[in-house]
């Protein structure tokens, strides 16, 4: 029966073509517009199939169908006195067949399917959406790219392409989704699923019962939407599950991973939310719950969404030549264009990170441990014969010496919900202005720059900060050598969304295109923030607060005197995080007073001293609760 199915309508379909598969898929009852707004939520709506076949045209028109400001996150945008957002349809890309297994058409007795279209969002004429924002910083890109060639004829390290023959630029991407899943309402202990992390016994372990079931499902449902899935596994973090009497698993609980290929930048932006719904859905379908979560839980490996970048040019003769690779791969790391755009993205990463990193919970995965990167730095290896991968750095080059088309660069800071459109727009736009400053020298003269330590002073980089590290960046390093060398990263939201105000040369990198605006730039920074303030007051704190009144004295016959001097100092700082008197605030009413009142600075400043106290108070009351008997 699925194979009777249709999943997907290729890009640039004609009309015609897909009326007719409408039509010879009766079992398609509705047609859903997808807009991504600018905090990445992508819209969903049930239109009866019947209205689409019948107004195409106002769909590709844009006036078959418009949303309203409360619809979608476009603050200081769509406001509720002026909401009006009208949604053209994008014909440049994949549509895919959305099934619904839980429920049958009677007629087919095939599933109900919803084609999902996706759209750009329109407010008074402008693009506002995260979608039309990549596709115009890409044809920038292009179109700057081109005359760069043009004027400067061959690229060091890349003489094989002449720049007159050069005729069209192409961008290209890949995510690889990690993900936890777990047994509904069950929960596993902290300790035991850091330990496990630790020892390394999950990552690439043999899957099992549903797991494995759902993860099969998942890798042939998206082949069949022509994904071209490459891998599924297990990552590093989980434990064990259990069998019950019944011959039930039980107490799932496993980090998982899949990759598929590549794509046109937009194209694999799309792809990105679409396997994220077939995922859930298909593991919900087995019993389990899917969680996308940069940090779900505070202890153990976080999911990570590494990004991979890449460029390619064509020539006059058909030829696609990789535009970061080298002529001669044993000699140079990269092209200079190469050089250019790593370069280009760590130069500008204080405006980038805040589209990578716009959440409580991005951040709260960014922290000195287990992979996560938290410095500005690459990795190119330690020389061009033999390409490694530092998976302690922030973007690393990806080589393959017998295969150029290969080369890449890989943005490890991203989580499955950072919102990719305006990661890549901002990345591309940030790797056009090192490409232009570094077009026009040697490779050698490129990688000394890449390479320069602190203090030196160079054509591009600035000069205080080093931005390339073969080592070990948590081990090899103090924090105080990190912070110096490569930049302090930022601790809260608000101090992250303060780069676009404390490095406007950078931010005028990212508009240079005229794709983000300064008016979508301020609309995204207020989003964000809003989610932050709403967030850590009736989430955040709240949950805190059920930790200081779980740590509760336990009764003992036999207590210590270091029972005594414990609880002492468990009890007193229960009192500082949420016992408020007369005179003083408890640490969560400061916290929450301060957003309230818009005192963002200091909010900022009080949430980091939240996270360090809440973390030393379960670590005091591990230490109390072992030694009762």
């Amino acid at each position: 029966m699925k194979e009777d199915l249709l999943y997907v309508i290729p890009a640039n379909s004609k009309k015609e073509d897909i009326l007719k598969a409408l039509k010879d898929h009766p079992e398609i009852k509705f047609v859903s517009l997808v807009g991504v707004d600018l905090a990445g939520n992508d819209t969903d709506e049930k239109i009866p199939v019947r209205i689409f076949l019948k107004d195409i045209d106002e769909f590709y028109a844009g006036t078959a169908v418009q949303t309203d400001g409360s619809s979608v996150v476009l603050p200081g945008i769509a406001t509720l006195n002026n909401a009006k957002v009208d949604m053209p349809v994008d014909p440049s890309v994949n549509w895919y067949v959305d099934y619904n297994f839980d429920s049958f058409d009677s007629e087919t007795e095939k599933p109900i399917g919803t084609l999902r279209i996706p759209s750009f969002l329109i407010h008074e004429g402008k693009h506002v959406d995260s979608r039309a924002i990549l596709t115009d910083t890409l044809d920038y890109v292009k179109k700057s790219l081109l005359d760069i060639f043009k004027k400067q004829g061959t690229v060091s390290g890349l003489e094989s392409v002449k720049g007159e023959d050069v005729t069209d630029i192409s961008f290209t991407s890949a995510t690889e989704l990690e993900f936890w899943v777990k047994t509904p309402s069950e929960e596993a202990g902290i300790e035991e699923m850091s330990a496990s992390q630790v020892l390394q016994e999950q990552y690439w372990e043999r899957l099992h019962g549903a797991v494995r079931t759902a993860m099969e499902e998942c890798l042939v449902t998206l082949d069949k939407y022509g994904l071209k899935v490459e891998m599924g596994h297990k990552e590093v973090g989980g434990i064990k599950s259990a069998i019950n009497k019944q011959g039930d698993v039980t107490h799932v609980c496993e980090q998982l991973e899949i990759d598929w290929r590549f794509a046109d930048a937009v194209q694999s932006s799309d792809n990105e939310i679409f396997v994220r719904s077939i995922v859930r859905e298909v593991f919900r379908a087995n019993g389990l719950e899917v969680s996308f979560q940069a940090k779900p839980m505070i202890g153990v490996a976080g999911n990570g969404e590494h990004t991979h970048i890449g460029m390619a040019c064509t020539t006059k003769d058909g030829k696609m030549h990789n535009l970061f690779a080298a002529d001669n791969p044993k000699k140079d790391f990269m092209n200079s264009i190469g050089y250019g755009a790593i370069m280009g993205l760590l130069k500008n990463y204080e405006v980038i990170n805040p589209f990578v990193s716009a959440t409580n919970d991005s951040l709260n995965r960014l922290k000195p441990g287990f992979e996560a990167p938290i410095c500005v730095v690459t990795s190119l290896g330690h020389n061009p014969e033999v390409p490694s991968r530092n998976r302690t750095i922030l973007a690393g080059l990806i080589r393959d010496l017998d295969n150029p088309f290969a080369t890449r660069f890989e943005l490890r800071a991203c989580n499955p919900y950072s919102n990719t459109y305006l990661v890549l727009a901002a990345a591309y736009s940030a790797a056009l202005d090192g490409i232009k400053a570094a077009a026009s020298h040697t490779t050698d003269e490129n990688l000394a720059e890449l390479s320069k330590k602190a203090g030196e002073k160079g054509f591009y980089l600035e000069q205080d900060r080093e931005y390339r590290s073969e080592k070990n960046v948590f081990e090899d390093y103090t924090d105080d050598e990190r912070n110096r060398l490569f930049g302090a990263p930022p601790a809260t939201v608000w101090e992250n969304m303060q780069g676009f105000k404390d490095f406007p040369e950078k931010r005028a990198v990212i508009t240079a295109g005229g794709a983000l605006t300064e008016r979508l730039i301020a609309s995204f920074e207020e989003g964000a923030l809003l989610r932050w303030k709403t967030e850590l007051i009736s989430r955040i704190i709240p949950n805190n607060r059920e930790i200081v009144r779980a740590a509760k004295p336990i009764e003992s016959e036999y207590v210590t005197d270091q029972d005594s001097y414990n609880w002492n100092k468990i009890n007193n700082l229960r009192s500082y995080l949420a016992k408020d008197s007369i005179d003083e605030k408890s640490l969560f009413t400061l916290l929450t007073n301060a957003l309230n009142e818009g005192d963002y600075a200091t909010a900022s400043g009080l949430q980091v001293e939240m996270y360090d106290k809440v973390e030393e108070l379960k670590a005091l009351y591990d230490t109390y609760a072992k030694n009762m008997i």
